[in-house]
């Protein structure tokens, strides 16, 4: 039985799609998850390509309400931002940080990160 497999990319269209739930399915997908040959100790393979990321949706109210933290290492320096300010910025950073936070805390989570592509 072979431990590893060879890359397989998977392309995904995030049009109209909610967040939450496209950040948990590409977190699966880039552990490998989808897998028969799936182990918790190996990086994994999949390569996610995400379409269309402009266009996904945030439900209620999260776009005014929801807050994102920076610390700049001074003290007194915590900035904040609304969901609505960091997607005019760059819409690419609310499906990144969803993915990135979903992923198990380990040494892989650098590696499976790097492997989301965005189109």
């Amino acid at each position: 039985m072979p431990t590893t497999t060879k890359p397989q990319i998977i392309e995904m269209d995030v049009q109209e799609k909610m967040l939450g739930r496209v950040a948990s399915e590409i977190a699966s997908l880039l552990q490998d998850k989808n897998s028969p040959f799936y182990e918790p100790r190996l990086g994994g393979n999949n390569v996610v390509r995400v379409l269309n990321v402009q266009k996904i949706k945030l439900s209620g109210r999260k776009m005014e309400q929801k807050i994102y933290y920076k610390h700049t290492r001074y003290p007194g320096h915590l900035k904040q931002l609304s969901a609505e300010k960091v997607f005019e910025k760059d819409p690419t950073r609310l499906l990144k940080t969803a993915v990135y936070r979903m992923l198990p805390k380990n040494k892989l989570r650098a590696k499976r990160i790097k492997r989301l592509i965005f189109i």
